[in-house]
């Protein structure tokens, strides 16, 4: 895959998976790749292409639209809200803030 992606000479590489998936493969290829930029974006192709629809504006407004989507899917985001989530902001906290892990 990394082959094919070089083959087309990208500045930018989007990559759109399932979390934690796509910045996994990411980790993983990113020095294989020859895009300038690499970012991950998830859900964004299906908000786009319409197979999914985002939050009411108001929602995303104020900050809350990863509650819209733990509403609507409690068995699929459950695990990223309550355990991925606390697990990435404790380990950014441990390097940048506290100094510990580098």
């Amino acid at each position: 895959m990394t082959a094919v992606i070089n083959e087309a000479t990208p500045d930018v590489l989007w990559v759109g998976m399932t979390a934690p998936k796509q910045e996994k493969w990411v980790a993983a290829n990113c020095g294989r790749l020859n895009a300038r930029v690499i970012g991950s974006i998830g859900a964004v192709f299906d908000f786009y292409a319409g197979t999914y629809s985002r939050a009411p504006r108001w929602i995303s407004k104020i900050g809350l639209e990863w509650a819209y989507r733990f509403i609507l899917e409690p068995r699929r985001m459950w695990r990223r809200n309550f355990v991925s989530t606390p697990r990435f902001i404790w380990l950014v906290l441990k390097q940048h803030v506290l100094g510990l892990g580098r």
